[in-house]
Order: structure tokens, then sequence, then C-alpha cells
């Protein structure tokens, strides 16, 4: 497994510099002080004068957009920032202290977390301001419920929870409440939170190799946002399983740092990105701890979901659970202008979070609920149709792989997926008891796939599937004949053309529908048979689709791509010749 990982920085010595110029120029609320790592509201001395207490926090670098991207009003005033992962030195806390308060002004809080390095050079900077006639408390933040033993050690570290008592703090500064009653709320809120972390990879510091090694299938609970050790490996499991073991380990009473919660508590929610996790896997992590939690009978009346504390491009999440109550959660909801806080979109009027249900619209239930199909053709045909649509579906589920392989070519290699995930759905449907597809009315049949496109498919191969046979369905409620149904599958791939913005020589599906459609039109003029008509147009389809390899991509994902890169077939002008065949397989019986 590689310990290195490729990083867009101009130097390692003055990432973390540039880092903060960053910041600010994206965010001019805030300010940089010169000669530190400190950062500012800009409008910092007209909180001085207001004479409400000044916030700091800060850390080593690496944890964006803690902290400094939680400076603004209603959060923090100022925020510091050492190396990467190294805690800040002395006189640049000092220099912050400086920056955001004056000896009569209604005192500062900082806001730390439980590291030694943290502790020390805050503490010394803290007892310096003081000595200088500063008046400071210091929060402590440590909520890790990692930790099982009971053996002295440095003792619970702090993790994301520090960002809610960054909120907390801000708000009871805003309302104007005092040193230290700031510092007393917000000291009782750390002992009613808990976090835990997971990890799925680990994190490579600029100029240096891994902070640790994970094996590709395996994943690590309780580990530290600095990649310290955590308290059990194990091999790669569902979301569902490693949010019940994140929760279950938080709560378990064997556990000598762990949070109670039980059912009727009322509690706060923070589903932390660690750094490389994608919004996907955020958003199903964050339905897993509310469905839990909900069914243990836990209020989860805020939710918080996204960056808060990084590890740098660490893949993994952190969940912290905070117990709320009316001065907590009046925090919590407090207005306020820091660039890094995500606040969820509420129903207008609303406060508390609750988990909405589904919208039922009036379509909702329209295949369920829906009347009888009357049969259009013969039982013959009937039974004939059934077997065109099974075999195409099980010859394109077998073909996923392939379709895949060609698609990585130029696409993302799903393809195969795409189209397996529609055959599935389609081979359910066939079997339905309670509404199978109706195979016996081939408009209605295919008005059904093109729903099944629509929905199971999704992406532009199901949208073009779903226009291809919603079209078709329409042609064949005027006829149903060998013109007819060629005349629906020209209609159909001349609505591809008209939505899908390609044409024939594209390097498209329709280099293989087009040329099919073409020839079976000419036959049937020319008095052929059906089948020997269709034949050909499976040949013409099939050469169609091979020619695609030496083609010039036009249209689709495929003309993003290098064209020296591109030497197979399309996978969509291929997937068109497997479900074709298939059906002459069945003509040809």
């Amino acid at each position: 497994m590689s310990t290195a990982c490729k990083k867009l920085v101009n130097t390692v010595e003055r990432c973390v510099d540039e880092n903060l110029e960053g910041l600010v120029a994206v965010n001019p609320g805030l300010r940089l002080v010169e000669g530190h790592r400190v950062v500012v509201r800009t409008d910092i001395n007209d909180a001085i004068a207001s004479g409400k207490v000044s916030l700091i926090c800060g850390g080593g670098s690496g944890h964006e957009p803690a902290h400094a991207g939680f400076v603004g009003k209603g959060m923090l005033s100022g925020s510091v920032a050492g190396a990467v992962f190294t805690s800040p030195p002395p006189q640049s806390i000092l220099a912050c202290l400086r920056a955001v308060a004056k000896k009569n002004s209604g005192g500062t809080v900082v806001i730390i977390k439980n590291y030694t390095g943290d502790r020390i050079n805050f503490g010394l900077a803290v007892e310096r301001a003081k000595h200088e006639g500063y008046k400071c408390d210091m929060v402590v933040v440590g909520e890790d419920c990692a930790l099982k033993s009971s053996d002295k050690t440095a003792g619970r570290r702090g993790l994301c929870g520090t960002i809610l008592i960054e909120k907390i703090c801000g708000a009871l500064a805003e309302e104007g409440r005092s040193l230290e009653d700031i510092a007393r709320i917000a000291k009782d809120a750390v002992l009613k939170m808990g976090t835990i972390g997971l990890s799925l990879s680990p994190c490579t510091i600029p100029g240096a190799g891994a902070t640790f090694t994970l094996g590709a299938d395996e994943i690590e609970l309780g580990l530290g946002i600095h990649g310290e050790a955590g308290v059990k490996r194990t091999k790669l499991v569902t979301a569902n399983e490693a949010v019940r073991m994140m929760i279950d380990h938080m709560t378990d009473p064997n556990n000598n740092s762990r949070l109670e919660v039980k059912a009727g508590d009322k509690v706060a929610c923070m589903i932390n990105n660690l750094g490389g996790t994608s919004v996907l896997e955020l958003n199903i992590i964050a339905r897993e701890a509310i469905l839990l939690l909900e069914s243990r009978g836990v209020a989860v009346e805020r939710v918080y979901c996204g960056s808060f504390t990084t590890s740098l491009e660490m893949a993994g999440i952190s969940i912290t659970l905070l117990h709320l109550d009316d001065t907590l959660r009046n925090c919590l909801d407090a207005e306020t202008s820091a660039p890094g806080w995500v606040r969820p979109y509420l129903p207008c009027g609303e406060r508390t979070r609750t988990t909405p249900q589904k919208l039922v619209t009036e379509d909702s239930h329209t295949i369920t609920t829906q009347q009888a199909v009357k049969d259009t053709v013969s039982a013959d045909m009937k039974k004939l149709l059934y077997d065109m649509v099974k075999t195409a579906a099980e010859q394109l589920i077998a073909s996923e792989e392939k379709l895949n392989g060609l698609d990585k070519e130029s696409g993302d290699g799903d393809c195969g997926s795409t189209m397996a995930r529609g055959a599935q759905e389609v081979l359910s449907e066939l079997n339905s008891k309670d509404n199978p597809l109706p195979v016996g009315n081939p408009a209605e049949l295919a008005k059904r796939l093109g729903n099944i496109a629509e929905v199971s498919m999704g992406g532009s191969s199901g949208g073009l599937y779903s226009l291809f046979f919603t079209t078709i369905a329409g042609e064949l409620q005027k006829e149903i004949s060998p013109l007819a149904w060629s005349s629906a599958l020209a209609a159909g791939v001349t609505t591809i053309r008209k939505y899908g913005g390609a044409d024939p020589g594209d390097r498209t599906m329709l280099d293989a529908l087009y040329p099919a459609s073409e020839e079976l039109s000419s036959c049937l003029k020319a008095n052929n048979s059906p089948l020997e008509a269709f034949k050909s147009a499976v040949q013409k389809c099939t050469e169609g689709a091979k020619s695609t390899a030496t083609m010039k991509a036009r249209a689709g994902r495929s003309s993003y791509v290098s064209q020296d890169r591109l030497t197979n077939p399309d996978p969509g002008a291929m997937a068109v010749t497997i479900w074709l065949s298939a059906v002459l397989d069945i003509l040809s019986k």
C-alpha cells in the first residue's frame, strides 16, 4: 500500500501560511495577524469595544476548517494555527490574546483540545497573559469515547465536539454573558457529549508519508485526529454496521469514557468528515445514525453533517452526540457568520429537526394501483414477447463485467452495471405476482420498460432508454405488425437523436441502433420475411457497434477523452447488440 499522497501545495514550509492566506482571501471578513499564524475577525476592534467576552481556539493545522474557519460573529474572535498537526508556539497564542482583548474588556475564553502540546503551549500563553493583566479562562475539551481503560493516561482526547463548544461559547459571548458564565456552561457541556471516530485510510502529512498503515479491507475504530491508534481494527463493514459499532462503543456501560444515552434523551448529532469521505457516504452515515438513535427512543433534535474537523485527506468519519437543554439548543441555533459552520436546512418557521415523511404525489402509486391491462396480441405472441424480454434482460446481466470493462476507457466503468440494474428490475417485474409486465400488450409493455429505465437505470443511459421505449409505446398504440414495429424502432431512434444530441458516426449507441433500424425498414419494404429482415438488421447492428472502435467520439462521455485512449467499441453500442441479438435468438427458435 502506498505511503505517499500527491498534494497540490507549493512548498511544505509555506503550506500552512498559504492555507490561511487563501482562507482570508475567500473570506475577507477575516484577517491575518502580521508575523503570526493567527486569524481574527476584521471587526475585532468593534467587538472589543462592545465589552463582550472574546474567544480564542486553535491547534495544529491539517484539521481545516477547524479552527480558523469558525472565526466570525457569533462564534470565535480569533484562532491560532501551528504547523501540520503541531501545536502553535506560545508567542503566537499570546499574540492572538493581545489582538482580541484589552485589559478592561469582558475577558477571554481560550478553548483547546485535550492534547499535551495544546495544554502546555496554550496554558503557558494564558499564564503570561494573566501576568500582563488580561482576564482569561481556559476550557479543555476531551470528549473522546474510545478509551476503555481506567489506567492513568493523558485523558480523553479532544475531537470534533470542540466545534460545538466553540459554537456554544460564541453564542453566549454574543449575548453578552460573563466570562464566568461562558466558561461554566462550556465546561458542563463538555461533560454532556461524546465523540467516536472511524477511519478507512490514513492521511499523509505534506512532505512525509502516511501517519499509519491500514489494510485495504480494514477499518479502525476510535482513532485520534492525528492518526493516533484506535481501540479496534476490523474488516470493512456496511455503513449500517459501522454506525452501530460506533454508537454501541460510545454508549457501552463497560466503557470508562462512555456517554450515557437512553430513551427519552434529546441530543444534537454531528457527522464529521475526517477529510476524504464523499458527500454520498456522509449522507448515508447521517441516515444510519439518525435511524439507530431514533429506534432507541432518542430524539435527535439537531443534526450537523459536513467537514468540521478533518485530518487532511483521511477517509473516515466521526460521530458526536451532545445532550441538549434549552440553553445549549439556543446556542446552537444562534446566527453566526463563521464560514465553516454548516447549518441544516429546516422547514420555514421550524427549529427542531424531525425526519420528514416522503412526499406522496399523484403518480406515486400509479403503477401499483393501475387496472389490469388487456392483451392485444395472441397467446403465442405473448409467450414470445415474454421470452424475448426475459432473455434480453438475462444477457445484459451476464454482460455486466464486459460492458463495465469497455466503459473504463471513456467513463466511470459503470455502463454494464447501469444496464444490469435495469435488467434486474425488468426480471423482477416480469415475474411479479401483483403487477407483472404486460407482455400481452406491446404498447403498455414498452411504456413500463420506459418507466423501469427511468427509475432503475438513472443517468443519461436511463433517460435515453426511457425516451426510446416511451416513443415506441406511442407508436405501437396505433398498430401491431412487422411494419409497425419497424416504424416504432425508427421513431425511437429519432427521439434519441433529438434529445441526446448525437448522430450516427459520433460513437454512441446510435451507431448500433440506427443501422439496425434502417436495415429493418429497407428489408421489409423489399418484401423480405420479417425474420430475415430482423436477422439482417441485427447483423448491421453488430457491424455498426464494432465500427465504433475506430470512430472519433463527438458526443457522450467519450468525447471528453483523448482519441488515442479509445481502442475498443463503445459500450452503449455493444449493449444494443446484446439485447437485439437476444431477441433474434428467441425469434429464430
